[in-house]
């Protein structure tokens, strides 16, 4: 089920918030979270409720059994973090190991595809903050498996983040307090995240579908560079949108997740675009795998082998595929360079100079991260960067939908800057102005939806 499709808007989440705030116990309120998120889990991937959930119950066991029999605590630790971890490689990416062996050896292996379920990167990668948090002592045992189901099933966070460590919600899983300024503020949190999503990703996001998806000679060196341009924002007002959405969810509900983004394509470097860029990803990873390997506090041969055991991982952790694999080492290059080699002089160069840079690096990355077909991205780059010319008129004439959607490259890149936050300081409207606005991006959103079937969302896929 989709954030922005008219059944969760009309049906799903009034029934869901009708059912939470008519209860007043905060056991009844946590049982309906439940039980509306594995519906919600169970509408796209019904079959998929049992991996979730005996994987939530594997947690539970795992840390129970930590805290009960403490000399066996590192053995039980690890037999915890391998089911887990087995359980996202054997529906993630045993399919890709198995065509990738074939191809090297030429054998059949007859093994059946396997479906992946919906969110399984982002769950389990939850789940594991659970675990390695209870074994280093940093949170406590959670008692109540229904409870730990809940925190790795909460509907809001549970398909495409951001991904929320136990610890964040650790006390607001059993104590927090809701409120009527809270929801407000929730609910328009969250019609930003739709209309962002809506209003700009789904518009932008057909110019890369026509020109990727054609064989047109048309389309040249320049339609390419802007196919790139469209995904660069499509992915991005997708996945903050959707990151929007969650946390104006968590809201309604008392939970306060973390952001997820801040204006990404602002930044002036590499280095800088991951510290706002999926946040809760790069800080998992900074966290969990970086700062255990030693970070950057041993030996430079050390660190470079770090950096690409972190970054080869976040590329699988997005696909199993190798053009994630090539993506994440790509920017594991662009990082070491920025270290090593010209990020002292980027930083005495004018900023705009640094957002230029990175802006650039950043919208090739994300070409080589949408076509996953190798084939398609050699000739995607090849057009890029060996000159072909666009017959504009064939273009459009092939189809005059495209026009529409490179005209809302326009808002999309002004948007993508932080003109709303800089506006925000200097202006001051009244929360009846911005119910108001928020009410008018609602009905377009609305509009939106109910004329067009195409909606959808990248991450989902992760």
């Amino acid at each position: 089920m989709l954030f922005s499709s008219m059944t969760f808007l009309m049906f799903f989440m009034p029934l869901c918030t009708g059912a939470y705030f008519l209860c007043k116990n905060r056991n009844w309120r946590n049982a309906v979270l439940l039980v509306f998120s594995l519906l919600f889990y169970a509408w796209g991937e019904p079959k998929s409720i049992a991996l979730i959930v005996a994987a939530a119950f594997a947690a539970w066991l795992g840390g129970l059994c930590m805290v009960r029999f403490p000399r066996l605590k590192k053995p039980i630790f690890a037999a915890t973090v391998g089911l887990l971890t087995a359980n996202l490689v054997i529906f993630k990416y045993l399919n890709f190991m198995a065509r990738t062996a074939e191809s090297l050896t030429g054998l059949d292996f007859g093994l059946k595809e396997i479906a992946l379920p919906i969110g399984i990167s982002f769950y389990t990668f939850q789940i594991l903050s659970y675990v390695i948090d209870l074994y280093r002592g940093e949170i406590s045992l959670q008692k109540n498996p229904f409870t730990l189901l809940l925190y790795v099933s909460l509907f809001p966070q549970l398909i495409a983040g951001p991904i929320v460590r136990y610890k964040t919600v650790e006390t607001e899983l059993t104590v927090r307090s809701e409120s009527l300024n809270g929801a407000a503020a929730g609910c328009r949190r969250f019609i930003v995240g739709l209309a962002k999503k809506v209003l700009i990703a789904n518009r932008v996001a057909l110019a890369a579908e026509i020109i990727y998806g054609s064989e047109s000679g048309a389309y040249g060196t320049l339609m390419y560079w802007l196919a790139s341009l469209a995904y660069t924002m499509q992915i991005y007002y997708d996945f903050s949108g959707y990151s929007d959405m969650a946390i104006g969810l968590g809201q309604i509900f008392g939970f306060h997740f973390p952001e997820n983004f801040d204006y990404p394509y602002a930044s002036a470097s590499v280095t800088e675009f991951w510290r706002r860029w999926h946040i809760s990803l790069s800080r998992w990873f900074r966290d969990y795998i970086y700062i255990p390997l030693g970070g950057s506090r041993t030996t430079r041969l050390k660190w470079a082998r770090n950096i690409l055991i972190v970054w080869g991982l976040t590329g699988l952790w997005h696909g199993a595929d190798w053009n994630f694999i090539i993506w994440g080492l790509y920017f594991a290059a662009l990082l070491m360079a920025e270290k090593l080699v010209y990020g002292g002089l980027l930083s005495r160069l004018p900023r705009a100079v640094g957002r230029v840079y990175a802006f650039f690096a950043v919208n090739l990355s994300w070409v080589i991260f949408n076509l996953t077909d190798l084939n398609r991205l050699w000739r995607a780059l090849g057009m890029m960067f060996t000159y072909r010319r666009t017959d504009l008129a064939g273009a459009i004439m092939a189809d005059t939908s495209i026009v529409n959607s490179l005209l809302w490259l326009i808002p999309a890149l002004i948007f993508a800057f932080p003109v709303t936050r800089e506006l925000k300081k200097r202006i001051r409207l009244p929360e009846a102005a911005l119910n108001l606005g928020c009410l008018v991006l609602l009905l377009l959103s609305v509009a939106f939806i109910v004329s067009s079937s195409f909606n959808p969302f990248i991450y989902f896929r992760f």
